[in-house]
């Protein structure tokens, strides 16, 4: 379980974020003209950070059968990524920092507590 959830946080971090999503997610990052190139709204990253959040929460539900690992996922990575983008953490942190909180989702389920 623990090499599927590392599967999915890989394709959840890079080819499915994609780089709106990535520049957008980050609010120290110039503001990301929409589709039709108007300004976003100043608030555009929160909502792009959560759909980002959102891709990863689904990859941990759809692999371990479980809404409440997936809800523990979404504040988790928007909370790790936060601070990433806050320049608090480097890459290499916020890489291991996502594959632990994926040790402890198949901690929480091998001990039996879900």
């Amino acid at each position: 379980m623990l090499f599927a959830l590392t599967i999915g946080h890989a394709f959840a971090d890079f080819p499915l974020q994609g780089d709106f999503l990535s520049r957008g997610k980050n609010r120290n990052c110039p503001p990301i003209p929409l589709a039709d190139g108007r300004k976003g709204p100043e608030n555009l990253w929160a909502y792009l950070m959560s759909a980002h959040c959102l891709i990863h929460a689904g990859f941990v539900w759809v692999i371990t059968g479980h809404v409440v690992l997936a809800l523990a996922e979404f504040f988790l990575h928007w909370a790790i990524d936060v601070v990433k983008c806050e320049g608090k953490t480097a890459f290499a942190t916020d890489q291991w920092l996502h594959i632990l909180t994926k040790v402890a989702y198949v901690a929480i389920l091998w001990i039996g507590w879900l």
